[in-house]
C-alpha cells in the first residue's frame, strides 16, 4: 500500500486542538441551549455533539436538507408541518410512550445519549407524537434534528434530521368514507403515472392488524398509507431516477417491523440501478393515540432520514458535507432546486491504525467511535475495525481499527495526521486506560 503525504503545514485550528488536552472526568453541568442541566452516571453527551444541537440544518430553505424538507412539505400540502421541538426529551417521550421492550437496545447509554438519567436528546422524530396527536393534528409532518452514538463512515453521522407524517382517520362511518375517497383520489393518480409498485398484501400473518381495530378499516387505512407514500416517491424520484427514458419509477414495498407500528413496512426505490432502501412506516400502535387522549381513531405514520434522501438526490457522496460551512459546498445549492453537487476536492487520505488491549470492562465500538469524534472532529471520515484478537494464555482481548484521516476542505499532511492521532491515543489511555500494543 502507497502512503500519500500531502504537503500543507499545519494550521493553527488544528495545532490548538492538538495542543488541547481533554479532562474526561464528567462535569457538574453541561449547558444546552443556552440552559445548564446537571450531570450523573449516565451522562454521556460529548462536546461534539454540543456543538451541533440547535444549527437546525433542515429550515436553512438553500441548504440541501431545506430543500428537501419544503419538497415533501408542498407534496403534503394539506398537512401542518411542524418544527421548534427542544431535542431534549425524557426516556419515556422517546421509549415508552411509543411501546419500547423495556430491553430495547436503543436504550442503552451504547447507542443513545444522556444528558442524565431523566434526560436524553431524542433519537427520533416520534419522540414526540404523543404530544402532537394531544394537540388533535390530524394531519401533520414534523422535521427536527435527532442524535444516535454510531459508526463513523461516509453514511453515517451522530447528529442528523429526520421527519416524520402522520394521518388521523375517525374510526367510525365518517372515518371509512374519507379514507376511501381519499384511496380513490390517490390510485386515480397513480394509474395515470410512469411508475410500477412492487407491492406485498396489507395485513398478513406476519403483519397483523391490530386486535381492536376493524379489519375492512385497518386493511383501507394501510392501503392509504401506501397510496400517499407511492404518490410522495413519485414526487422525489420520478423524473430523477437515472433509469432509460421512458421507462417507470419502480418502488418496492418490504414487510418491516418496528415497536410503535403495526402492520410495518419498508419502501425501496429502484434508483440508477440499485434498490434503495427510502423509509419505515406503519399503522400506529393503538396505546400511542390512547396515551395522548385521541380515543375512537386510527392513524399511519411514516419516517425518513433527511440526509439519506438527500445524498441520492444531490448526490453527496460524504454526510459530513452537510455539516461544513465552506461556500464552495453551500453555493451550489437554492432554495427549490434539486442540483447535482459538483466535488470540489480530491484530498487525499491519511490512514493510521490503533491497537490496543481492552479494559477488563470492555470498550464499545460507539464510544471508541465518540472518542474519535470529539478528538478529531470532522477531520475522520471513517473508522473500521480490522482485527479484533484474544491472547490465548492470559485472555486479554485486543482490537485493531482503522482510521481514515482526510478533511473535505484541505489537504492534511501526514505529519498533521500524527499529531492529530496522537492525541486520540493519548485520550484513548485517559479516559478508558487501555494499553496500547
Amino acid at each position: 500500500m502507497t502512503s500519500i503525504v500531502c504537503r500543507v503545514r499545519l494550521s493553527r485550528h488544528v495545532l490548538g486542538m492538538i495542543q488541547l488536552r481533554r479532562c474526561y472526568s464528567t462535569p457538574a453541568t453541561v449547558t444546552l441551549l443556552g440552559k445548564q442541566y446537571p450531570t450523573d452516571a449516565t451522562s454521556n453527551v460529548t462536546s461534539a455533539i454540543i456543538d451541533k444541537v440547535g444549527r437546525n440544518l433542515y429550515m436553512d430553505p438553500s441548504h440541501p436538507l431545506g430543500i428537501l424538507q419544503s419538497l415533501i412539505s408542498s407534496h403534503f400540502r394539506d398537512f401542518n408541518s411542524l418544527t421548534g421541538f427542544s431535542p431534549i426529551v425524557t426516556p419515556a417521550q422517546n421509549f415508552d410512550d411509543l411501546g419500547f421492550p423495556v430491553d430495547h437496545p436503543g436504550r442503552s447509554v451504547t447507542d443513545s445519549y444522556y444528558i442524565n438519567r431523566d434526560l436524553m436528546l431524542r433519537t427520533h422524530t416520534s419522540a414526540h407524537e404523543v404530544e402532537v396527536f394531544a394537540r388533535g393534528e390530524r394531519k401533520w409532518l414534523l422535521s427536527a434534528d435527532v442524535y444516535r452514538r454510531d459508526e463513523i463512515d461516509a453514511s453515517h453521522y451522530p447528529a442528523f434530521h429526520q421527519m416524520e407524517g402522520a394521518r388521523v382517520f375517525s374510526a367510525d362511518a365518517r372515518g371509512k368514507a374519507e379514507v376511501e375517497e381519499d384511496n380513490a383520489r390517490l390510485s386515480h393518480h397513480l394509474a395515470r403515472s410512469n411508475i410500477v409498485i412492487e407491492d406485498v398484501p396489507h395485513i398478513t400473518p406476519s403483519n397483523p392488524r391490530q386486535d381492536m381495530h376493524d379489519p375492512v378499516l385497518a386493511e383501507l387505512v394501510a392501503h392509504n398509507l401506501k397510496l400517499s407514500l407511492n404518490s410522495l416517491m413519485l414526487t422525489l424520484f420520478g423524473d430523477r431516477a437515472g433509469v432509460g427514458e421512458g421507462e417507470p419509477l419502480r418502488v418496492r414495498w418490504i414487510e418491516a417491523y418496528f415497536p410503535f407500528t403495526t402492520p410495518s413496512y419498508e419502501v425501496e426505490v429502484f434508483f440508477r440501478g440499485k434498490w434503495l432502501e427510502i423509509l419505515g412506516c406503519g399503522v400506529v400502535q393503538q396505546k400511542t393515540l390512547d396515551r395522548a387522549g385521541v380515543p375512537d381513531s386510527i392513524s399511519w405514520a411514516f419516517g425518513l432520514g433527511l440526509e439519506r434522501i438527500a445524498m441520492i438526490l444531490f448526490s453527496i457522496p460524504d454526510i459530513r458535507l452537510f455539516w461544513s460551512q465552506d461556500p464552495r459546498f453551500l453555493s451550489q445549492f437554492m432554495a427549490g432546486e434539486i442540483t447535482t453537487f459538483k466535488p470540489y476536492s480530491k484530498y487525499p487520505a491519511c490512514y493510521k491504525d490503533l491497537s490496543f488491549w481492552l479494559p477488563g470492562t470492555g470498550l464499545h465500538d460507539n464510544d471508541f467511535c465518540d472518542l474519535v469524534r470529539d478528538t478529531a472532529g470532522d477531520l475522520v471520515q471513517d473508522v473500521v475495525l480490522i482485527d479484533s484478537f484474544t491472547h490465548p494464555k492470559t485472555n486479554r482481548s485486543s482490537k485493531c481499527y482503522r482510521i481514515n484521516y482526510c478533511s473535505m476542505d484541505r489537504s492534511l499532511s501526514n505529519e498533521e495526521a500524527n499529531a492529530i492521532h496522537a492525541q486520540v491515543i493519548s485520550s484513548l489511555k485517559d479516559k478508558f486506560g487501555v494499553e496500547i500494543r
